[in-house]
Order: C-alpha cells, then structure tokens, then sequence
C-alpha cells in the first residue's frame, strides 16, 4: 500500500515503529517494493523535516561513504541523544563525524595492535571451549541458546579483550540488561516513564566501574586494551574517562548485542534449513568462513543506522535532492536482500561466494572496527558446537521482539542432540 507520489502510506513505512510488529515475510515484501522504486522513497514530510528511506545496496553503501554530506551527528539512532546525556557520558563515536570522530577513531584503532588481535584469536577459541562446554555441562534437554552460549560468547571476549576483571564482570552484566531492557520496544506509559531513569541509572553505574578500571590501569597498565586507550600514545591522545565510558557502551551494542543475536539466528537458519546444514557439517574447512558472512547478510544484527544531511547533494545513483537538515535512514537488511546485486537474495546459501554484505556497514569512516573479530567469534562457536555435538539444533522458531534498531533475538530454544528428523521448525 503506498500513498501520494508512490510514497508508502503510515502503515506502510519503515520508518514507523508499527512496521516492526508485522512478521519479517511481510516487512520483507514492503522492503523489495520500495528497492523496486526508482529513488530513496520519502517516508516523513512534516514539522521535523523530510526523511527518506534509502533500501538499496548502492544507496546505502554511497550515503556511507559520503561523511561530507550524511552526517552521523547529532545522532545516529532515533531519537539522538539529548545534550545533557552527551554531556554527562561522554560523545559516542557513532554519533561524530569529521575531526572529532577521527581522534577517537584513531585512538582506538592504534590500540588493536597484532598482538591484541592473536591473543584475542587464542581467547576466542578459549572462550568457545568453555562456552559450549558449559551448555553441555547442563544436560542435553532443551534450553535457551541465548542464555547458555550466545550471550555469554561475545560478552566474555570483550571483557577478556579490555582486561575486566572477574569480579566486576556479572555486575557489569545485571547493569547492561537493565540498561537495554526496553530499547527499540513499543512500551507502556509506565514502562515509558520509568525506563529512560533506569536505563540511564543503569549506564551511570557502568561507566563509575569503567572509569574505576580505567584509573587503575593507568596507575598499574596491564597487557589489555583499556590500558592501551588510557595511556598517551606518542601523540599525547588517549580516552578520557568519559571516552572510555562511551567506547566500552559502544562495544557492547557493536561487539557483544550484534554477535550474539547473529550467533542465535545463524543456529535457527541451519536447523530450518537442513540441506545447508548438512553441505557446512559436510566440510566446515570449506563452508564455514561462507557460512558465517551468509547468516550476517540473511538475519542482518542490525536494522538501520540514521544520518542527517549537511549540505545539497543529489543522490548519487537516484539522483534524488537532498537538502540540508533531511534525514536518511540506512535499511542495511533491505540492502542485504537487493536483486541488483545478490542472485536470489531470499535463498540461506552457505556457499554463497562473493557476498558483500552490508552486515557490519557500508564502508566509509563508520564501518565496524570489530567486523574481523565477530567474524572470529561467530566461527569459533561454529565449529566448536558443531564438532562436539553435530545434532546441535533448534527446537522452536526464534523469539524477536517487534525493535526497530537491531534485529534481536530474546531466546531460542535448542538441544544439543536430535533425533533423525527431529530439526525442522
């Protein structure tokens, strides 16, 4: 159903939190008509501006590699954060642009030295042992894969990478569920009144123990990565407090949120679909790098990023007119499913080869620093699960609460060992 001008009615467009409660076949549907358009469709024209939806691979991948005309600030998320809240926990990378972002970028960047990166590799397959191990260790009933393994995976590894000390690992934890318990959600006026207090109270308490750390490292630094981001690197730059609060929030939705719901989609896709399941079991040395860029491209972790328009500039291959203050909305999942440049873009195929997904961004100044270590991750638990216990499956569909940010999964029940043709769901 569209509206004037080809453009999508109300209950039609995207950019509506009521077009993420309808079932994913049919926000599917709305996603290949709008690609099927000839230019980015205008979904919002009123007193806060015009936005535009841009849904295609090439439109995503150029408005991401444009800095000088869409623009992450003031916010990439909807609603952008308040100035009192950038004030009081710090600017988050992905939420500047130019010089700003670039300092923080840099010194971020510096700290993933090769070293990091092989002993984070060695953590990781560590990490995977011990994580399927613990699943196992529970009995082979049926449980909740979120909780058992890919929650804990990315979470571990992070705290691993930036040196959390046990202790402070399971408080970190209560805090962070607090802090996203109804994010991207349509909620009650209760839970609407009380929610940005907890969650901002939850966040507070967070960065008190990263600052905390962060302090001591720079007393006692250690061989981890938050005492290379605050120790003054040969040019002076390091995080201040409020920086290393901001960039470890950052990680957790970047590093440990997008890993584990592509974790949980990527054991769902390979028990719906059997006969890909059993071309990666066939030979994982094979599939199993294919296989994980095709479970970030089919589930897509997160749904859209936002920009702002800071100058006129005509779409590069719509030629639409964008003025300054319009917004756009990134649709990376539409993107992931365009025809224009993936052969039969609904099919899972493990051996899908090339595949450039827009999964981890479309390039530019904002493309995810951890994309190699989800990847890393996501292979590890793979292999690992599928090695131990090669009945490892699904027992029901995901639960995936309606958001509009990240495609997230709440729980996904599976077994870790099946019957003969006990894994379709």
């Amino acid at each position: 159903m569209t509206g004037r001008n080809g453009d999508p009615a109300d209950d039609d467009s995207p950019a509506r939190p009521e077009f993420w409660r309808r079932p994913g076949p049919q926000r599917e549907a709305t996603f290949a008509r709008l690609r099927a358009m000839e230019q980015p469709v205008l979904v919002e024209d009123g007193a806060r501006g015009r936005t535009f939806a841009l849904v295609r691979h090439a439109d995503v991948t150029a408005a991401s590699r444009r800095p000088e005309v869409f623009h992450n600030a003031p916010g990439a998320t909807t609603p952008p954060p308040a100035r009192w809240v950038r004030a009081l926990f710090g600017e988050s990378m992905v939420n500047l642009d130019g010089p700003g972002h670039a300092r923080l970028r840099g010194v971020v960047a510096r700290a993933f030295t090769p070293r990091i990166l092989a002993r984070a590799e060695e953590d990781i397959r560590r990490t995977a042992d011990r994580v399927v191990a613990g699943a196992g260790a529970a009995g082979e009933g049926t449980a909740d894969f979120v909780a058992a393994v890919a929650a804990p995976m990315p979470f571990q590894v992070l705290c691993q990478m930036m040196g959390i000390p046990d202790e402070d690992r399971e408080d970190i934890q209560t805090l962070i569920d607090r802090a996203a318990e109804h994010i991207g959600l349509e909620r009650t006026l209760t839970q609407r009144l009380r929610s940005p207090g907890q969650g901002l109270r939850a966040l507070a308490g967070m960065h008190r123990i990263i600052a905390r750390i962060g302090r001591q490292r720079r007393d006692r630094p250690g061989n981890d990565l938050i005492s290379r981001l605050v120790a003054p690197d040969r040019d002076g730059q390091h995080l201040s407090a409020r920086e290393l609060g901001a960039f470890f929030s950052l990680l957790l939705v970047a590093g440990v949120e997008t890993t584990r719901n592509a974790l949980a989609h990527g054991l769902h896709l390979l028990t719906a679909h059997p006969e890909q399941r059993e071309l990666l079991l066939g030979d994982l040395d094979v599939h199993l790098d294919t296989a994980v860029d095709e479970i970030v491209r089919y589930s897509t972790p997160i749904h859209q990023f936002r920009r702002t328009i800071a100058q006129e500039h005509t779409g590069d291959s719509s030629g639409t007119g964008f003025r300054p203050g319009d917004r756009a909305i990134l649709f990376y999942g539409s993107a992931n499913r365009d025809e224009r440049v993936f052969a039969d873009p609904d099919a899972f195929d493990v051996t899908r080869d090339p595949n450039p997904h827009l999964g981890f961004g479309g390039g530019g100044p904002h493309y995810c620093l951890g994309a190699h270590l989800a990847r890393q991750e996501i292979r590890a638990v793979l292999r690992t699960l599928f090695t131990r216990y090669p009945g490892a499956h699904a027992t029901a569909a995901p639960q995936v609460p309606p958001t509009s940010f990240d495609h997230r999964v709440a729980c996904l029940p599976f077994r870790l060992t099946a019957a003969r043709g006990t894994m379709a769901v």
